[in-house]
């Protein structure tokens, strides 16, 4: 500990019992300040330790104005000092100001160390100030501290949060150029591939990484689900384990996420043993993103009364948790279900529900035919919550309308919508027009398929229109779109399903024989077929 030796013995007590003070009885900004009261009234606040920690603690509960006003009062203030002030400003969203502050620090007597850079790096990053930042980045070539790896991590953590494949290549020209590595720098150039959506980049930065970590791994895992590969997620996750890394609450959220997607049930449900054996036994909290993605698991596996007992178990519940359960009773059909949950969130007073939770309510409106309470809970969203209307938000309800046949009123609010409508919005009225047979409507969505939608998605809803005028016997008119379907090169993606049997997920795609015991699958299928239709002949002969 930091003391004045030339100080007398109480002198030096009081410091110690002033820095210890600081230390562990600071819980609010109340105590912080009756502290800084002693401190000030015991004529220690010029020693330079004790104002370190002060200026941090005081940044820790984001009071900055009574950060700037102790280090103002500071004559010639030391390094550290100002570091502790531009970090304070670096994390607590004024970025800019910490700029202000490192170049006013440039025209002072202290100079800019390695833990300067860094935070001023940091808050660059932070606040998107690319231009400053690569300007900071100059100053660190000038200032020879460039081969210190913190600083040059920093660094590659910049660029790679600048965005696009030129920030991620200066980053990688950054990583290159250190003489010395830690895995956190490996990590932030890892980061950095999945950023901008190269995944096979990130896959060959994760191989090189001597002695990788648990957060290697686990954004190795969430990066490979969240671009599509749950697959190769899980494939990693089984190879961690192999190789007895510790796994965390986060591996598992990313882990759960894939289980999702793919609907692997067996492996999420032993993900659910492991949490409440492993961490109970340790005596962890469960994190509540842990909960929300186990509650996101069971209603995408269809285990939507799993889903609602994990929900209905945790203390703590966020925005997200009861967004996923409202979410996953629509998905489901319980419309009922869903809405109740929605009222009881809007009975707490600790969680405002957000445009994704009012897609949800819309959504489950949608599949119940609950047409007025669609419009009810649309219209409280905008004049009650303030929340501005997404697209998705309007699609909703075009489906909702559409849905219930109210299609002129569907198609109107299309007209109407602030935003230009996208295939989703008019695909939602498209199938309200095949069950009620509205041809001449259909034509005119039809005009806006032709001439704004991209080829390779719209081979669905040129399906659908060519079944809205087989509906109607315009056989001329199923000939012409399917036409226009040969003469754009559109065609149909197909369709695919998989099933999990042993804890292997099998993928099937339509018309594919490509599986290993395809023939065996299709002989199957056609006694199934053959069975069936015995059963329909005997039927008829029984009515008959």
């Amino acid at each position: 500990m930091l003391v004045d030796q030339d100080a007398p013995a109480y002198s030096r007590s009081l410091q110690q019992h002033f820095f210890f003070l600081l230390h562990n009885r600071c819980k609010t900004i109340r105590h912080l300040s009756e502290i800084h009261a002693r401190i000030i009234t015991n004529g220690f606040i010029n020693k330079s330790f004790i104002l370190v920690k002060l200026l941090s603690l005081y940044a820790v509960f984001n009071n900055l104005p009574h950060a700037r006003q102790v280090f103002d009062q500071v004559r010639n203030p030391s390094t550290m000092l100002w570091n502790q002030i531009i970090r304070g400003y670096s994390v607590n969203d004024n970025s800019r100001r910490s700029i202000e502050l490192f170049n006013q620090m440039g025209r002072s007597p202290a100079l800019p160390d390695g833990h300067t850079y860094t935070f001023v790096i940091n808050g660059c990053a932070k606040g998107g100030l690319w231009g400053e930042g690569e300007q900071v980045h100059g100053q660190v070539l000038k200032s020879g501290i460039c081969s210190n790896v913190y600083v040059r991590t920093s660094l590659v953590d910049f660029y790679v949060k600048s965005g696009g494949e030129g920030g991620l290549m200066k980053a990688r020209d950054v990583f290159d150029e250190m003489s010395e590595r830690n895995v956190v720098s490996w990590n932030t150039l890892l980061l950095g591939c999945f950023r901008c959506g190269d995944v096979d980049g990130a896959r060959r930065v994760f191989d090189e990484i001597p002695g990788r970590n648990v957060v290697s791994w686990t954004t190795m895992i969430a990066g490979c689900a969240q671009n599509g590969r749950c697959k190769e997620a899980l494939a990693l996750f089984r190879e961690m384990q192999h190789e007895d890394i510790e796994i965390d609450q986060v591996t598992l959220v990313a882990v759960l996420s894939a289980c999702a997607e793919l609907g692997d049930l067996n492996l999420g449900k032993w993900i659910h043993s492991y949490i409440f054996e492993l961490l109970a036994y340790r005596k962890y909290p469960v994190l509540v993103s842990l909960n929300n993605a186990l509650i996101h698991m069971y209603a995408s596996c269809g285990e939507i009364d799993s889903a609602f007992a994990i929900f209905r178990g945790m203390e703590h519940k966020t925005v997200v948790s009861w967004t996923s359960m409202i979410t996953g009773f629509a998905k489901h059909g319980y419309g009922v279900r869903a809405l109740c949950v929605f009222q009881w969130m809007e009975t707490t007073n600790n969680v405002r529900p957000d445009e994704i939770t009012y897609l949800g309510v819309l959504s489950a409106c949608s599949h119940c035919g609950y047409v007025n309470e669609g419009r009810r809970y649309f219209n409280h969203m905008v004049e009650a919550r303030g929340i501005e209307p997404r697209i998705e938000h309007f699609g909703c309800m075009v489906d909702l309308l559409s849905r219930a046949g109210l299609l002129d009123e569907a198609h109107e609010l299309v007209k109407c919508m602030p935003m230009k409508p996208n295939d989703a919005v008019w695909g939602a009225l498209l199938g309200g027009c095949r069950i009620y047979k509205r041809v001449e409507l259909a034509a005119d969505v039809a005009d806006w398929l032709t001439e704004e939608l991209d080829p390779g998605r719209g081979a669905g809803y040129f399906v659908l229109l060519s079944n809205v005028y087989a509906a109607a016997k315009k056989w001329r008119d199923v000939v012409a779109v399917r036409q226009k379907m040969l003469d754009v090169k559109m065609r149909k993606p197909p369709g695919r399903s998989w099933i999990q049997i042993d804890g292997r997920i099998f993928e099937f795609l339509a018309g594919d024989r490509s599986h290993e015991i395809s023939g065996r699958i299709h002989v199957v299928l056609g006694a199934i077929m053959t069975e069936a239709t015995l059963q329909d002949d005997v039927a008829y002969f029984m009515d008959a």
